[in-house]
């Protein structure tokens, strides 16, 4: 980067260290490098939290507050907010959760499952948790606090899983169940949503009230209470087979984002069209950041298993680091 750039990191730092009342060594810059602690771009980290258990350390992306520097943003302004962040974050009580991430019965019930795609996310799932089905991988995240009313997370890696002394299905298993709980699955109807921002979708997994699914070729919009990171609806305990049973049938998966998923009956849509529609809306309205996947995928009624399309057939998928994928008749 540029000298400017440089000069501007430093005086971002010296700022932070006179308003946080830190020492030298309790905010440090680290550029992007691939293997190390920044692969997605240059950090400063400040300490937030330190005890003789560890520390909390917070990340802060450089080249994107420089780049509103550039932009007219004074060096104070900047200064501002990041101090008002880095304050929430020490009064959120991350540092505590994380501490118990040891115990799994003080724990557990702040797991839970997010959808992310393999590929884009191979270097960071190299030590996770997760499941794999087709080219979304199923990670397991527990909550650790809330900002700005948003959940805040981290992956579990899988040496926590010998800490606790489970294999990993139980652990999974718990947490899928949990994410069900914390985020139920919900279907979204557009006309509702459009004009009621309290909207908080339809509740079709009572088996006690009827609810009929579209099966037009709209579709049916899945995604859950929260409508963050919805799209792992589907794959929460009961909810396939309960769509199959509405539609009286399979059923066709398109992932407009890690947010959503269009549920479409194989009766009454073509794959190949919705393959088209799907490039077209990962390209016109999905934010790089919310992209998960650009295939389509059907769930099979008799067997319960997902499959995903390739070309002119469906290849059945899933497993917990399955590579291969075999093809299907």
């Amino acid at each position: 980067m540029s000298k400017e750039y440089d000069a501007f990191v430093e005086n971002l730092r010296q700022l932070l260290l006179e308003r946080l009342g830190l020492k030298e060594e309790q905010i440090f810059f680290k550029e992007q490098d691939e293997q190390g602690m920044t692969p997605s771009g240059d950090r400063l980290f400040v300490e937030c939290h330190a005890s003789p258990a560890g520390k909390e350390v917070c990340g802060i992306h450089t080249e994107e507050l420089f780049d509103d520097y550039e932009d007219g943003v004074s060096l104070e302004k900047i200064a501002d907010t990041v101090e008002k962040e880095i304050r929430k974050l020490r009064n959120a009580g991350f540092f505590e959760k994380t501490q118990n991430l040891n115990n799994y019965e003080k724990v557990k019930n702040d797991l839970f499952i997010r959808l992310l795609n393999r590929k884009k996310h191979k270097k960071e799932l190299s030590k996770a948790v997760y499941r794999v089905i087709g080219d979304i991988a199923l990670v397991l995240y527990m909550q650790v606090g809330e900002v700005k009313g948003c959940t805040t997370s981290m992956k579990i890696r899988r040496d926590c899983l010998d800490n606790w002394g489970l294999d990993e299905k139980t652990v999974f298993e718990a947490a899928l169940l949990n994410t069900y709980f914390i985020s139920p699955p919900r279907i979204f109807l557009w006309e509702k949503l459009i004009g009621n921002p309290e909207y908080n979708g339809e509740c079709f997994m009572d088996l006690n009230q009827e609810f009929e699914l579209r099966r037009e070729n709209v579709g049916n919009c899945l995604s859950t209470v929260r409508r963050t990171n919805g799209a792992v609806a589907v794959f929460l305990p009961g909810v396939a087979k309960r769509l199959a049973e509405l539609m009286k049938g399979d059923f066709y998966l398109v992932f407009t984002s890690i947010h959503e998923v269009m549920v479409h009956s194989v009766r009454m849509a073509y794959p190949e069209d919705l393959q088209e529609v799907l490039r077209d809306t990962l390209r016109e309205a999905t934010p790089e950041e919310d992209f998960l996947t650009d295939k389509v995928y059907r769930y099979c009624q008799e067997t319960g298993d997902f499959m995903v399309y390739k070309g002119t057939v469906f290849l059945q998928v899933g497993g917990p680091h399955e590579e291969d994928e075999k093809e299907t008749k």
